[in-house]
């Protein structure tokens, strides 16, 4: 089996750095880099964080950064009372030994994208800001990519900052609406059912006990990350793994059922980030709307610490 070539582009929060040890983790992909953006927390804070799970994880992963701020927008407020205040929940770390590599997210993702023709994906787990922004300065790549996966987006249910909106698409809306009209192959992970994955609080505390410094490490981040879920869903017993699914459709797209729709991102008004279905017009996303969770979340624990 050869593995499958992947950028993921992150904004390092907890579920992000949980969706990273599931890629670097798993054979059937070989990631080629790790983009990262704001969005959780601030862009220079998501590369360190990026940085500190590959240390942990043992991975090499080249690391570049990316977009500081939206496209058209200003972001000054992070929600630091999910993922911690610096973005890894609970969890104790250093410094990281590694720096990113020189450049930028959008150059490095136009780069790869032409290097392989037709045989790249891209995993978009935050704003869709460095892809919009290597939209902008080369628009032809819309048509060489394999496939675009993005965790965003709330197309029939609930948003989770509006009774719209998702977070990833409300952070850049204009990003979104850019890169939804590009004619991208893309596939929506949205809350749809991401909501419907649960890691359970007790799996997480297995890996405190029984897996080393590593499993402590994701512990005590994913910990915080559930305790904030508590409170907003009191007796939940864990925490969604949101930027996790997106990585096992790449692995396994028999994990969703998707349904080909016109979508549409609203860039004003109440609605606001809306990821809108349209009747009209042509399909342009897969989106998620079934998910065999059990089976996604054995396979994810399988491979992740």
């Amino acid at each position: 089996m050869t593995a499958r070539p992947i950028i993921l582009d992150v904004d390092t929060g907890v579920d992000d750095a949980l969706a990273i040890a599931y890629a670097v983790r798993s054979p059937e992909l070989d990631v080629l880099g790790i983009t990262t953006t704001f969005g959780n927390i601030t862009v220079e804070e998501a590369t360190r964080n990026t940085l500190i799970v590959l240390e942990k994880l043992g991975s090499e992963a080249p690391v570049v950064a990316g977009a500081a701020q939206p496209l058209t927008r200003t972001k000054s407020e992070y929600p630091r009372h999910i993922h911690g205040e610096q973005g890894l929940g609970g969890a104790k770390w250093d410094e990281p030994k590694r720096r990113a590599l020189p450049g930028d997210a959008a150059d490095f993702i136009i780069e790869q994208v032409r290097a392989r023709e037709g045989r790249l994906t891209l995993v978009f787990v935050g704003p869709l800001t460095n892809l919009a922004l290597a939209l902008r300065k080369d628009p032809g790549i819309a048509g060489l990519v394999e496939q675009v996966v993005i965790m965003g987006g709330a197309v029939r249910a609930p948003g989770n900052v509006s009774p719209y909106a998702e977070a990833n698409i409300y952070s850049d809306p204009e990003a979104a609406d850019l890169v939804f009209r590009s004619g991208l192959p893309i596939t929506l992970v949205g809350l749809d059912v991401t909501m419907k994955t649960l890691l359970p609080y007790s799996r997480v505390e297995a890996w405190r006990e029984k897996s080393g410094e590593v499993g402590r490490f994701f512990a005590d981040m994913t910990e915080f990350y559930i305790d904030f879920y508590e409170q907003g869903y009191p007796g939940i017993g864990g925490c969604a793994l949101h930027d996790p699914l997106a990585v096992g459709v790449v692995i396994d797209p028999s994990f969703v059922n998707v349904e080909r729709v016109r979508l549409v991102v609203d860039t004003e008004g109440e609605t606001l980030a809306r990821t809108a279905e349209r009747p009209d017009g042509e399909p342009n996303a897969g989106v998620c709307f079934g998910v065999d969770a059990e089976r996604f979340l054995e396979h994810f624990l399988s491979r992740v610490i």
